[in-house]
C-alpha cells in the first residue's frame, strides 16, 4: 500500500512542476520527410556497370536503358550500389533504382510514394517507396515513366535545397 501511495504523489508532484508542452511549428519542419542517405555514392561505379551487364538479356536491356535515363538527368547524379542494385542519387540522396528479378525489372522510386503519377504506373504500399514493374514484350508508357524519372530527380533536389520544399507536387495530374 506505502509503494501505490508514492507512486501517485510522484505523479501529482511531476504533474505540477512539469513545464508546459508546447507544439514546436519551425519553418521547413512541418511536412518534411527525412532524407533517405546511401553511403559511397560517385560518378560512376564501376559495380554499377558489372551488374548492368549481368543477368538475362531481355531484363538486362531494360535495366540498362531506365538507369542511363537516371544518370542523364543531371551532372550531380552519382551512382552506387545499395542492396544489391544500381542506385541513382544526387549527393548521397538517392532518388532512384532499377532491381532485376526473374521475370521483370522494377524501376523503384525512394520518394514514390510523394510524387504524382497522372498515368498510374507506381507500385507498392510503403510508406515511400514506389516501383513500376516492366516486364519483357509488354509496352510501357515511356513518356509516363521518363516524366516520374524527371520529377523524382527534381524532388530530391529540392530536397536538398535550401528551402528544403519539395516540388513533388508540382508535377502535372
Amino acid at each position: 500500500m506505502e509503494g501505490v501511495r508514492f507512486r501517485w504523489v510522484s505523479r501529482q508532484l511531476m504533474r505540477k512542476h512539469s513545464p508546459a508542452r508546447v507544439a514546436l511549428d519551425l519553418p521547413g519542419l512541418v511536412g518534411m520527410v527525412d532524407i533517405f542517405r546511401v553511403s559511397g555514392a560517385v560518378k560512376r561505379e564501376p559495380a554499377v556497370d558489372l551488374w548492368l551487364a549481368g543477368g538475362l538479356v531481355e531484363l538486362q536491356s531494360i535495366a540498362q536503358e531506365w538507369f542511363v535515363r537516371m544518370r542523364g538527368c543531371g551532372d550531380d547524379v552519382l551512382e552506387a550500389m545499395h542492396d544489391g542494385c544500381p542506385v541513382a542519387c544526387v549527393e548521397d540522396a538517392p532518388f532512384g533504382y532499377v532491381n532485376s528479378f526473374k521475370s521483370h525489372v522494377n524501376i523503384g522510386f525512394f520518394y514514390g510514394a510523394l510524387l504524382a503519377d497522372p498515368a498510374g504506373l507506381l507500385e507498392g504500399s510503403g510508406k515511400r517507396m514506389r516501383h513500376v514493374k516492366l516486364k519483357p514484350g509488354r509496352k510501357v508508357n515511356a513518356a509516363a515513366l521518363g516524366d516520374l524519372v524527371n520529377v523524382a530527380y527534381m524532388d530530391i533536389k529540392a530536397r536538398l535545397g535550401a528551402g528544403r520544399s519539395p516540388i513533388s507536387t508540382l508535377m502535372p495530374q
